[in-house]
C-alpha cells in the first residue's frame, strides 16, 4: 500500500506527457488536412508555422482555429 501513493504521480505524469503528444505536418496533405496552408518560408500575419511542406514551404495554420 505504501507504494501505491509513490506509483500514482508518476502515472499522472506518464499519461499527462502521452496526452499532448500530436505530430506536425510532415508534408503538404497533412497541412490540408488541419486545415492550413503550404507558404513559402514564412506566414503572413494571422497565420503561424505549425510544421514543413517540403524543403522550403512551411505549413501555416490560423492562431484562432
Amino acid at each position: 500500500m505504501r507504494i501505491l501513493y509513490l506509483l500514482f504521480p508518476f502515472f499522472l505524469l506518464l499519461l499527462q506527457g502521452a496526452a499532448g503528444m500530436t505530430s506536425n505536418p510532415q508534408n503538404e496533405k497533412e497541412c490540408e488536412k488541419i486545415n492550413g496552408y503550404c507558404g513559402f518560408l514564412k506566414c503572413s500575419f494571422p497565420f503561424v508555422i505549425k510544421g514543413k511542406c517540403s524543403r522550403f514551404f512551411f505549413c501555416c495554420k490560423s492562431l484562432w482555429g
